[in-house]
Protein backbone atom coordinates (compact mmCIF):
# COMPACT_ATOMS: atom_id res chain seq x y z
CA UNK A 1 0.00 0.00 0.00
CA UNK A 2 1.25 3.48 -0.90
CA UNK A 3 1.35 6.09 1.87
CA UNK A 4 -0.10 8.67 -0.51
CA UNK A 5 -3.29 6.53 -0.69
CA UNK A 6 -3.82 6.74 3.07
CA UNK A 7 -6.38 9.02 4.64
CA UNK A 8 -7.52 10.27 8.04
CA UNK A 9 -7.96 7.49 10.57
CA UNK A 10 -5.61 5.07 8.82
CA UNK A 11 -3.02 3.24 10.93
CA UNK A 12 0.69 3.69 10.25
CA UNK A 13 3.92 2.78 12.05
CA UNK A 14 7.06 4.80 12.77
CA UNK A 15 9.70 3.65 10.28
CA UNK A 16 12.44 4.72 12.72
CA UNK A 17 12.78 6.58 15.99
CA UNK A 18 11.29 10.06 15.49
CA UNK A 19 13.17 12.82 17.30
CA UNK A 20 12.07 16.41 17.94
CA UNK A 21 14.18 18.65 15.72
CA UNK A 22 13.20 21.65 17.81
CA UNK A 23 10.06 22.46 15.83
CA UNK A 24 7.50 20.95 18.24
CA UNK A 25 5.59 23.52 20.28
CA UNK A 26 6.35 23.09 23.98
CA UNK A 27 8.77 20.30 23.04
CA UNK A 28 12.44 19.80 23.72
CA UNK A 29 14.94 19.37 20.91
CA UNK A 30 16.30 15.81 20.92
CA UNK A 31 13.25 14.37 22.71
CA UNK A 32 12.04 11.01 21.35
CA UNK A 33 8.55 11.61 19.94
CA UNK A 34 7.90 8.05 18.73
CA UNK A 35 9.89 4.85 19.04
CA UNK A 36 10.66 2.82 15.93
CA UNK A 37 7.67 0.62 15.16
CA UNK A 38 5.23 2.66 17.26
CA UNK A 39 1.66 2.44 15.99
CA UNK A 40 -0.09 5.67 15.12
CA UNK A 41 -3.17 7.07 13.43
CA UNK A 42 -3.25 9.78 10.75
CA UNK A 43 -5.22 12.78 12.01
CA UNK A 44 -4.45 15.18 9.16
CA UNK A 45 -2.75 15.06 5.79
CA UNK A 46 -1.40 17.98 3.82
CA UNK A 47 1.47 19.10 1.63
CA UNK A 48 4.33 21.56 1.60
CA UNK A 49 3.14 24.74 -0.10
CA UNK A 50 6.42 25.23 -1.98
CA UNK A 51 6.29 21.63 -3.21
CA UNK A 52 2.72 20.30 -3.55
CA UNK A 53 4.12 16.84 -4.32
CA UNK A 54 5.67 16.60 -0.83
CA UNK A 55 3.07 15.26 1.61
CA UNK A 56 3.18 15.80 5.34
CA UNK A 57 1.15 13.68 7.75
CA UNK A 58 0.00 14.65 11.22
CA UNK A 59 0.12 11.44 13.26
CA UNK A 60 -0.74 10.59 16.87
CA UNK A 61 1.40 7.67 18.04
CA UNK A 62 0.58 5.32 20.91
CA UNK A 63 2.81 5.26 23.96
CA UNK A 64 3.74 2.08 25.85
CA UNK A 65 0.36 2.19 27.64
CA UNK A 66 -1.53 2.49 24.31
CA UNK A 67 -2.49 6.12 24.93
CA UNK A 68 -2.39 8.42 21.91
CA UNK A 69 0.21 11.16 22.18
CA UNK A 70 0.15 14.67 20.78
CA UNK A 71 0.07 15.10 16.99
CA UNK A 72 3.46 14.92 15.28
CA UNK A 73 4.25 16.15 11.77
CA UNK A 74 5.85 13.35 9.74
CA UNK A 75 7.23 12.98 6.23
CA UNK A 76 6.37 9.86 4.25
CA UNK A 77 9.87 8.47 4.89
CA UNK A 78 9.13 8.58 8.65
CA UNK A 79 6.18 6.19 8.23
CA UNK A 80 5.50 2.68 7.05
CA UNK A 81 2.39 0.63 6.50
CA UNK A 82 2.26 -2.94 7.72
CA UNK A 83 -0.22 -4.96 5.73
CA UNK A 84 -1.84 -7.86 7.51
CA UNK A 85 -1.65 -11.20 5.73
CA UNK A 86 -4.72 -13.38 6.10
Amino acid sequence: MNLEDLDLGDVVYAAHEIIDDGSMPEGEEGEVLADAGARGVIVMKGYVEENPGRSVFLVRFEDKDFNLGRPIGCWSEDLKVVELVS
